[in-house]
């Protein structure tokens, strides 16, 4: 299993960030590096003896399901980012859909699989995988989430409530989804995969709600990530489970404690050396410097980067908690600011604390 390699990093002090993108954003042509799996495995490739760690994290692309799931339903990828569907998928088709889990894969996709096969089959580097998680990717399907997310609740049924309907019916499409992409990557070799549920946040999930007993984070959240975990496991991945989102500390305690990632990565608003308290000691806490502000001086100086470096690995260091220093989310290249972002990553990756 890698996760002791996960343990073994950590408590050697490995610090990186998720930053393909910005080796991506230094080829020719990035557009043309997505579709070609020998490109894309070098870009993920180099990234990694970049940032100086065994692990090979791919591109942070969580529109790849989507487009694999519209893909059935004839929409094509340019279409694809802006399609909601209107009304709930019947029965039938979702059991189409599931029915069809042998149909080929979108190009881009395709793509991403075999960079995975490249870097399992020729380097030494541990590979990755990439999802986006079955709630997050829900949200994409529907126009408007939030409001039939908390109608469920407070307790209205698919029965009663069209919109209800409408989110449920989309849940178990991106789950098998979810679940599809995850066995071809696993097939293409992947070690541990990134599952990312930005969406699992307080603006999707009422905290009122679910201080009053709602089991809308356990029906959305935690049972569909259960069943992806009880895959991976199957198969001997790790699991990186990632949120950015706004969270509660019982969120992250569940996040912990029911999914028992490897690795929990948190985004910037979370502070990792309280979180610590309520996550396993065996849970990997990665993360979490705030470099979605890396392109701005005036938003993030490198003074300041260094000053939140030093804090946070001081205070993981005090914590006793297995800590891997690294971004909030995957460093994204912004036209203009690349050389800032590269200098403030640099930054967080050399200084002395």
């Amino acid at each position: 299993m890698s996760e002791n390699l996960f343990l073994t990093m950590a408590r050697h002090g490995l610090r990186m960030p998720i930053g393909a993108d910005l080796l991506l954003h230094e080829s020719s042509d990035p557009e043309a590096c997505k579709h070609d799996a020998q490109l894309l495995a070098a870009v993920v490739e180099a990234a990694a003896h970049r940032y100086r760690t065994p692990f090979a994290f791919p591109l942070m692309d969580l529109t790849s399901e989507k487009a694999d799931l519209l893909h059935f339903f004839n929409v094509s990828e340019a279409q694809a980012a802006l399609f909601h569907f209107s009304e709930a998928p019947s029965l039938q088709v979702v059991s189409e859909v599931l029915a069809a889990s042998n149909r080929p894969f979108p190009l881009r996709v395709e793509a991403n699989q075999n960079a995975i096969r490249y870097i399992a089959g020729r380097t030494g580097l541990l590979p990755v995988g990439m999802l986006i998680g079955p709630f997050s990717l829900m949200t994409k399907l529907v126009a408007d989430p939030i409001v039939p997310v908390a109608m469920a609740g407070n307790g209205a049924t698919a029965a009663d409530e069209p919109s209800v309907r409408l989110v449920e019916s989309c849940m178990a499409l991106a789950e098998a989804t979810v679940q599809r992409s995850a066995e071809a990557q696993i097939t293409a070799g992947a070690r541990a995969m990134i599952v990312c549920e930005p969406a699992a946040n307080i603006v999707y999930l009422s905290p009122r709600q679910l201080r009053a007993g709602s089991n809308i984070f356990e029906r959305f959240v935690l049972a569909p990530n259960r069943r992806l975990r009880a895959l991976l496991e199957q198969h001997s991945v790790d699991l990186i489970f990632h949120d950015c989102g706004e969270l509660t500390s019982d969120m992250v305690q569940q996040f912990a404690r029911e999914l028992r990632p490897a690795v929990l990565s948190l985004g910037s608003s979370r502070k990792l050396w309280e979180d610590a308290a309520v996550v396993p000691a065996d849970v990997v806490l990665f993360g979490n410097l705030p470099t979605k502000l890396f392109y701005s001086d005036a938003a993030m100086p490198i003074e300041e980067v260094l000053r939140l470096t030093r804090e946070t690995v001081q205070r993981m260091v005090a914590s006793g908690h297995p800590h891997i220093l690294g971004s909030e989310c995957d460093v994204l290249h912004v036209p203009g600011a690349g050389d800032t972002i590269r200098r403030k990553v640099d930054a967080m990756l050399s200084c002395e604390c």
